[in-house]
């Protein structure tokens, strides 16, 4: 029996954890149609059962039972070109075409419930897409005039969560707890150049999933018109097998790229704290939230920073209708390696970070940062209303240096064009191989992203 559960919420899961472009980092800014209509604030702002993945203490208000079910259209538009393959046979910079990502519409649905136990108990259940990101340039020609030097990148990652929060009410004070599971998805195929042969050749790791656990604690206090609210989100480890250290070993492995977490991707620890001030049909609520991209292993290895999110959202909620509006702002938490080129007396030197940020930018560009929002919701009756919200992200164009990679391709196409592989070289075959590459142009990935996404959500309560 315990089997069948364990397996049926995975079949869930899976099918919730959908490709999409989240917006702070690869995390969608809040969860529901009501949060994300106001900038993704709820830690403590109550949207009912909606409220169990942004502060577990905030189901609370719910008054008898209410089920939430939410879907999300997310349409990221992602264009992406780098020369760092191009000038590596070229005594000059070449330039090449930008191309889109094919992986530009995705669904996420989320399903929401909560339940009073007792005047002071309420419980509930939440499953929801949550987090995730993609890039596909698979059908770039490769080699062509066409070809955008993404290596024919392709990534999907995708993560759901399934949890059970709690709350529980004594005088002004609510504290919250859900235990949750996680389901993850990554898949990540390229072509890379073989040191034997120096060919180029595809690879194509397949789609690997893990489970992981982990917990939020949440706690509001209310004071008159004053909500104040908190939440901690517990670190999720996560492992996807043979998916990042394959693609890594095609690019030089740990020792040469600087990536020594292996399949590792954790999704990392968030700290939040909230207030919200209701003055009759108007609400104001403003959130702070630090995401720890930069313990959570492989985020870390591929610079991702500690991240600050700041969100405001404003209701207005007439006689059965609400209209809201929001804005989140949370700078990029991904920061350019050093990529320049260097020679050193075994090969080029700044190829770690070059690779670091090739793989940023053509698989996982999560560097958009300003996000407005927009939303509406109407009671059909006591029982059953709808809800929307519209996101719009501004494009935002990101330039990273990938020279050493252009060096380092030089540089092994030379040796192996020698019949040499570099791992064998001598010190009078790599100085050889050395002076061809020196002459190799700068180079660069480059990437635009902009997003848009509308949110729709029907509630039933009874």
């Amino acid at each position: 029996m315990k089997k069948t559960i364990k397996l049926a919420v995975v079949a869930a899961l899976a099918l919730g954890a959908t490709s999409a472009f989240a917006t702070n980092g690869d995390i969608m800014i809040g969860q529901g149609a009501k949060s994300r209509a106001m900038g993704g604030v709820g830690i403590a702002k109550s949207f009912g059962a909606e409220s169990g993945l942004a502060n577990p203490a905030m189901i609370s208000t719910v008054k008898d039972s209410e089920f939430t079910f939410v879907l999300t259209a997310f349409n990221p538009n992602v264009a992406f070109k780098s020369n760092a393959a191009a000038n590596a046979q070229s005594p000059t910079s070449v330039a090449v075409p930008s191309k889109d990502s094919a992986a530009n519409f995705s669904v996420i649905p989320e399903l929401a419930y909560a339940t009073r136990l007792s005047d002071s108990l309420v419980i509930g259940l939440s499953l929801s897409g949550t987090a995730g990101m993609g890039t596909d340039y698979d059908d770039a020609a490769f080699g062509t005039a066409s070809d955008n030097g993404a290596f024919r990148m392709k990534t999907t990652l995708s993560l759901a969560k399934v949890a059970v929060p709690f709350s529980y009410t004594t005088g002004a004070i609510t504290l919250g707890i859900a235990p949750i599971l996680q389901y993850g998805s990554l898949q990540i195929s390229h072509m890379y150049q073989d040191p034997a042969d120096g060919q180029y050749k595809k690879r194509d790791n397949g789609a690997s999933t893990d489970i992981g656990y982990g917990y939020e604690l949440g706690a509001s206090v209310k004071g008159g018109d004053f909500t104040v609210g908190m939440v901690y989100k517990s670190k999720i480890s996560m492992k996807y097998d043979n998916t990042i250290s394959a693609s890594i070993n095609d690019f030089g492995g740990a020792s040469q790229t600087g990536v020594t977490s292996g399949d590792n991707l954790d999704q990392p620890a968030e700290l939040g704290l909230g207030i919200s001030y209701a003055m009759g049909a108007n609400t104001i609520a403003l959130d702070y939230r630090n995401i720890a991209w930069g313990d959570a292993a492989g985020y870390k290895d591929f610079n991702w920073e500690n991240q600050n999110v700041y969100a405001i959202g404003y209701e207005y909620a007439g006689s059965g209708w609400a209209l809201r509006a929001g804005y989140n702002y949370g700078k990029s938490p991904i920061t350019e390696a050093n990529g320049a080129k260097g020679l050193g007396a075994t090969g080029p030197t700044g190829y770690p970070g070059a690779v670091q940020n090739f793989f940023n930018l053509s698989g996982f560009p999560g560097v958009v940062e300003t996000h407005m929002t927009l939303g509406a919701g109407y009671d059909i009756s006591d029982a059953i209303s709808l809800d929307a919200a519209f996101i719009y992200v501004p494009e935002v164009t990101v330039s990273y240096n990938t020279s050493g990679m252009t060096e380092a391709f030089a540089y092994g196409g030379y040796l192996a064009s020698q019949g040499t592989n570099p791992a064998n070289a001598t010190q009078a075959q790599n100085a050889k191989a050395g002076a061809a590459a020196a002459g190799t142009p700068a180079s660069s990935a480059d990437v635009t992203h902009s997003q848009m996404g509308l949110t729709l959500a029907v509630t039933y309560k009874f």
